[in-house]
């Protein structure tokens, strides 16, 4: 099945304490949580991650910030937070010397991202071809596509693309706001997806609660039967690396 990676954020940014919200979502079933590298101190994304591994969750960061000094400051403080995940971000060859000895997956974004809110601009066979390059490069786990973030794009031509030329899981990230968004996305082959806003504006099904939704997406995930199991990259970094065949809609993260 694909994987759901809740995100502590709303509009590109980590959220007001988000430890608080965390909190609301213990015994939900939640696998990954994640949150930006924009919003809030350091320390307070330190607790989250503490505490969503003490409960056995694996935890991502997102690098949303624009400037290469802040990517690569961001990329710092993920290894020194321990996050099991590090997502976005458009250097990866200087992220990769920043990371030197660190665990945690690597996933840049694809293609030409611009802006924060974070925008995807590019052909599709651009895009691919930025997909292969960066995979190829050691140390690459992955790929954070913001496949609903792209002005003009088919999101099934363009997340199928992406998930054939790249050599690791590809994550949809970004404006992700239904369930039949997330269908499309597992019949596109995407590894997982991401959801924060459209969920703290109460869009998806079991709300209004955040901890309610959360749950009907984890439901949805796993209905939607493209067969992956989430125990290959998402713990071991071997076997599904999210391959498979479509998508289309929008909201923030």
């Amino acid at each position: 099945m694909i994987q759901f990676v809740f995100m502590l954020t709303h509009h590109d940014r980590t959220i007001d304490n988000p430890l608080a919200t965390y909190a609301e979502l213990r015994g939900s079933g939640l696998r990954y949580v994640g949150f930006k590298d924009i919003g809030v101190p350091v320390g307070q994304l330190r607790e989250v991650c503490a505490a969503a591994h003490a409960d056995g969750l694996e935890v991502m960061l997102e690098v949303v910030s624009t400037t290469l000094e802040e990517e690569l400051r961001s990329a710092a403080a993920a290894a020194e937070i321990g996050v099991d995940w590090l997502l976005g971000g458009t250097h990866p060859q200087d992220v990769l010397a920043v990371l030197s000895g660190s665990t945690a997956r690597y996933c840049p974004f694809p293609g030409t991202v611009l802006g924060h809110p974070s925008v995807l601009h590019g052909e599709v066979a651009e895009i691919a071809e930025s997909a292969r390059a960066i995979t190829a490069l050691p140390g690459v786990h992955g790929l954070d596509l913001l496949a609903y973030r792209h002005p003009t794009a088919d999101v099934a031509a363009l997340t199928r693309a992406v998930v054939t030329a790249a050599s690791g899981p590809v994550i949809a990230a970004g404006s992700v706001a239904s369930v039949a968004q997330i269908r499309a996305l597992d019949e596109a082959g995407a590894w997982g997806f991401t959801i924060g806003g459209a969920i703290f504006e109460g869009r998806l099904p079991g709300g209004p609660s955040v901890a309610g939704q959360v749950r009907e997406v984890l439901l949805a995930a796993a209905g939607s039967g493209s067969g992956h199991d989430g125990s290959g990259p998402g713990h071991d970094g071997s076997g599904d690396d999210g391959r498979s065949g479509a998508a289309s809609d929008a909201a923030g993260g």
